[in-house]
This record gives C-alpha cells, sequence and structure tokens, in this order.
C-alpha cells in the first residue's frame, strides 16, 4: 500500500481540494495522513473524514511590517523540524500540498528526506507559501493556463481544481423544501458572500430586494451575523448565514450564481456549468488574486464581472438580465472547456511521482 501525507491549512480554500481528492486517492490504495498547524481550520475539518492529523507549530510570513515578523520565523523553523520528524516516522511515498502557510515546512521537509513533493497553486499568480515551496516541489498543479508562465515550466502542470464530487449530486426538491419557495416556476438566483459573508454584495442584493422577487426566487448566503431579521417571511426570498450539506442541493436549483471570486469558488461554478456574475474581493482587501480569478474566468467566457467600486443596483440588475439573455453561451463556453478531470490528473500525477 502506497502513502500520502497531505498538507494545506489556514482557510477552507486550502483545505476542501485535499478533501476532494481523497476517495479516489483511497481507490488507488492510498493510506492517508495529513499534516496541518495545531488548531487551524484544517483540523476539524479533516479529523471529520477520519483521517490522521498530526499538527505542527506555523507561522505567517508578511510582506508587510508586523512585530510578529520576528517571532513567526522561529514558528516556522520549529514546524520544519517537526515535519522532518513526522516524515521520517509517517515514510510517506509522496507529499500533496494545497498550499498555506503549514504546508512550507512541510514541502520543505519532503525535500529533505527526498520524498516527492507535489503542490497546487489555487490562483492565477502564485502566493508566498507557494512560491517558497515550489523549489522542494517534483510538480505544480495550477488552475489556469495564465499561471503556466509563472511557474517552473518543467515542473508545472495545468489541472484545474479538485471538486468535491458531492457539489454535483445535489437535489432540487430538497432546495425547495429547505427554501420554501410557493412559486417554483420562476428561475432561482443563488448568491454567495464567502463565509464571512461581502457587506458590499449583501446591500446591493437587498436594496434590489423589491425589484428581483417579482421575476426571481432569491437563495441568500449572507454570512455570519448578516441575517436581516426585517426580511423573513418575504415570499421569494430565502436567507442563510452560510450551507453546508445543503449547498449541493442550492446549487442544483440555481439557474444563476452571485459570488465572490475565489479560486475554489469559481472552480466549482465551472465544474457545475452554472452561469454566474463574480463580484472579486478588491485589491485593497486582498492581493488582488481575485480580480486576477474574474478577469481569466470573463477572458475565457465563463463569467460576468463587476469589480466592487462599480457595484450599484443597476449595474447588478443589467448584468443579471444580461447573464439570463446569454446563458447559453456561457454554459456553451463552460462546456467546451478543455482542462478535463482534475482529480483523475492529479491522482495519476501523484502516483506517476511517488518513489
Amino acid at each position: 500500500m502506497k502513502k500520502i501525507v497531505m498538507t494545506g491549512g489556514g482557510t477552507a480554500g486550502h483545505v476542501t481540494p485535499n478533501i476532494a481528492l481523497m476517495p479516489a486517492l483511497r481507490n488507488e490504495g492510498f493510506e492517508i495522513s495529513y499534516i496541518g498547524s495545531y488548531e487551524g481550520i484544517e483540523k476539524h475539518l479533516i479529523e471529520e473524514q477520519g483521517v490522521p492529523y498530526y499538527g505542527i507549530s506555523s507561522g505567517k510570513l508578511r510582506r508587510y511590517f508586523d512585530l510578529k515578523n520576528f517571532s513567526d520565523p522561529l514558528k516556522v523553523l520549529k514546524g520544519y523540524s517537526q515535519s522532518i520528524h513526522l516524515l521520517k516516522m509517517l515514510k510517506p511515498d509522496v507529499v500533496f500540498s494545497k498550499g498555506g502557510f503549514v504546508s512550507v515546512p512541510v514541502v520543505l521537509a519532503a525535500r529533505h528526506c527526498k520524498i516527492p513533493a507535489v503542490i497546487h497553486e489555487s490562483d492565477l499568480t502564485p502566493g508566498l507559501a507557494n512560491k517558497l515551496a515550489i523549489p522542494g516541489a517534483a510538480k505544480v498543479c495550477c488552475n489556469f493556463p495564465e499561471t503556466l508562465t509563472y511557474l517552473p515550466k518543467e515542473k508545472a502542470v495545468l489541472t484545474g481544481s479538485p471538486i468535491r464530487q458531492e457539489l454535483l449530486k445535489g437535489n432540487v426538491n430538497h432546495a425547495f423544501s429547505l427554501c420554501r419557495f410557493s412559486d417554483r416556476t420562476k428561475p432561482v438566483i443563488l448568491i454567495i458572500g464567502g463565509s464571512s459573508g461581502s457587506r458590499a454584495i449583501n446591500i446591493a442584493i437587498r436594496g434590489l430586494l423589491p425589484e428581483l422577487i417579482k421575476s426571481y426566487n432569491i437563495i441568500h448566503l449572507c454570512g455570519k451575523g448578516n441575517l436581516d431579521d426585517s426580511l423573513y417571511g418575504i415570499a421569494g426570498y430565502a436567507q442563510f448565514e452560510y450551507a453546508n450539506q445543503e449547498l449541493s442541493d442550492m446549487f442544483a436549483l440555481a439557474d444563476l450564481v452571485i459570488s465572490r471570486a475565489g479560486a475554489n469558488a469559481i472552480c466549482e461554478l465551472l465544474a457545475l456549468k452554472k452561469p454566474n456574475i463574480l463580484i472579486p474581493l478588491p485589491a485593497e482587501s486582498s492581493r488582488g488574486d481575485q480580480i486576477l480569478n474574474a478577469n481569466s474566468f470573463r477572458s475565457q467566457g465563463f463569467s460576468y464581472v463587476i469589480e466592487e467600486d462599480k457595484l450599484t443596483n443597476t449595474a447588478l440588475l443589467e448584468a443579471i438580465e444580461h447573464v439570463f439573455r446569454k446563458k447559453d453561451d456561457y454554459i456553451k463556453a463552460m462546456q467546451n472547456n478543455s482542462s478535463g478531470n482534475a482529480i483523475d490528473t492529479i491522482v495519476g500525477l501523484l502516483l506517476k511521482v511517488s518513489r
């Protein structure tokens, strides 16, 4: 039996693609272990999968001044030492990293232990953690054709992102029951603002609500703490802080999705062939990766994009009307996407490079 150590953490986006790969890895006979931070979001998510979890010290490496810049490198060095110890104990044939700062000491420890490592970069340009890890990797997977120009040619592989297969198996009737829509003939718009929600998107949707519910049913995932009690009971509007298992049912019901432009989120929309409007996180709130992701999807014909500083009620309503008019064109462009099955491609790569 082959053994694999997976790593990645800090956000759900650095963990869920790893979870998506696990059933296929088990089918290929891999014994899976996971290295993450002591108490990061990845710990709970991975332990739910019944996978042995090992915590290490981790620190964030920042491009800006912060007093923690003096202490966090020591945490990374400790994590590197712990990773070497764990890899020698677990003896994996290959390491797979989905990124985040906890993954850096693991990938570098794999190189020290002469264990091949494959890493995956979700965004169009590599983040700092993966930039540090790339020299220690045998192969680097990516989601966007444009990313290939930022990676060593001999290591780069365009794979797309592993998508949880349960997202493709949603039940429309379950979603109708959950949302309690009385008119099932109206098209459905699903709004996803991320786990913490988006104030700008929430304001725009609620400002347009009287107009939208004339023609559409609205499912609004508004983020933790962002429910509006005054809007309960409005026919055609269902609001939730977030969705877990129910998300696949909501996707199945949705005719159009309005979303942020995190790499994993938009790759799920691509896999589901859902016409979509992307409102990327602005550059001042991030390193600008969501804007690059969204622009790539727009150039490939997959998405309509509104930048947040141009988000008005009028702009959003015009975008919704445009995407519904052109929805067949968006679906056709996504159907013609040639990235293939990311899970099969990545698992094949892991089998190929494993020692």
